[in-house]
């Protein structure tokens, strides 16, 4: 980058007015500041709006039910060269934003990144185990369909020129997808996702608190790779990829 990035935050929420007020505040003790912060608030019945307000952030109204709606709709308003996104039950460690803008001026080829994260409740020798295993878990399970490293919803960052590459190809009107595998899918046709160093998310053990919470993570995660066959059945994207690859190669 030639010039000082602007970076817009996004954070989609509905009903976590407690969590979004520890996320914000987390994010105003950054050492590099959020020149533009974002919460898109899908349909609360809570304060989470104004909880959002007196942080000062812009908050958007997106009644479209469903995350992947909300992600978009506060990509789409994002005016930053660099759009981060992260959940409203996730606490950033004060250099995350800093890290963030330091790896896209180390890699101007790199188009996102995604980090891994570590949970900050529930029983604390648990906490570091489990975090690795959801973690595990969501790589081995996304990478054969993907055919390269996926994008994790509580701690990424694009560019702003990738998000307008695939903004309209994005699904965004079926609530039961998963929107960060969703947005893998199409980032990752022309664009390169590499893995995000440094400092660990700090998100809630939402996924472990019911086992029908957690079956209904698993239900989204095979919607979503259905959602995209046959285009992206995985011999047909893998094959795309190892041409793309061939030709650069020559």
């Amino acid at each position: 980058m030639n010039h000082q990035a602007r970076v817009s935050v996004v954070i989609p929420v509905k009903n976590d007015s407690a969590e979004l007020a520890r996320c914000l505040a987390a994010l105003a003790r950054q050492s590099r500041p959020a020149d533009e912060l974002i919460v898109v608030d899908n349909g609360s019945s809570d304060d989470s709006a104004q909880t959002a307000v007196c942080a000062g952030a812009t908050v958007i109204s997106c009644l479209a039910p469903g995350i992947p709606a909300a992600s978009s709709c506060g990509y789409d308003a994002a005016t930053g060269d660099l759009i981060l996104r992260l959940d409203a039950d996730c606490v950033p460690a004060p250099s995350w934003i800093a890290e963030v803008v330091s790896s896209f001026e180390t890699r101007p080829d790199v188009s996102a990144f995604s980090g891994y994260a570590r949970f900050i409740d529930g029983p604390k020798l648990l906490r570091a185990p489990l975090a690795a295993l959801y973690l595990l878990a969501y790589v081995l399970a996304t990478a054969p369909a993907l055919g390269h490293w996926p994008l994790f919803g509580s701690n990424m960052a694009m560019r702003r020129e990738a998000w307008d590459a695939v903004r309209a190809a994005a699904h965004r009107d079926d609530p039961e997808l998963h929107d960060d595998m969703d947005l893998s899918f199409h980032l990752g046709e022309g664009h390169r996702i590499r893995y995000l160093k440094g400092a660990a998310m700090g998100m809630s053990m939402r996924p472990f608190h019911s086992a029908a919470a957690f079956r209904r993570r698993l239900a989204r995660g095979f919607r979503t790779v259905l959602a995209h066959w046959p285009h992206d059945f995985p011999p047909r994207r893998w094959g795309r990829r190892i041409s793309r690859a061939a030709g650069l190669g020559r």
